[in-house]
């Protein structure tokens, strides 16, 4: 019987495969490993994303400095135009997270009465 030929150059640190087919099996490849995602890392990276974002309104802020005139349901303001873009954008944050803490509490009210069925049933 003749041996597998292996190219020049080429290394292998498996052993030649068997006559018989009682060579070991060849180990499936790892896959790379995971770091692990902390609280603490998790943390980190919203406060560098959040000052990046603070960052990124201060300069807004500083570029549209000139003053527009708002009216708003009968109220008359005369603000820079980034305080009032800020405003705005804060009230719709304000809106979206009222609207969140709404349907939360809606889902816990139905969690606790589907908790009290099963423990009475």
């Amino acid at each position: 019987m003749t041996e597998p030929v292996t190219p020049t150059g080429a290394t292998s640190t498996l052993p030649p495969p068997s006559l018989n087919g009682s060579a070991p099996p060849v180990p499936a490849p790892q896959p790379p490993r995971r770091r692990l995602r902390t609280r603490i890392s998790s943390m980190r990276i919203a406060l560098i994303v959040g000052i990046a974002i603070l960052v990124v309104v201060l300069i807004f802020i500083i570029q549209n400095a000139n003053a527009v005139s708002i009216s708003f349901l009968g109220a008359h303001l005369h603000l820079s135009l980034a305080v009032a873009l800020l405003l705005a954008a804060i009230a719709g944050a304000l809106v979206m997270a009222a609207a969140g803490t709404a349907r939360i509490t809606q889902l816990r009210q139905i969690m606790r009465r589907d908790r009290r069925k099963s423990h009475a049933g």
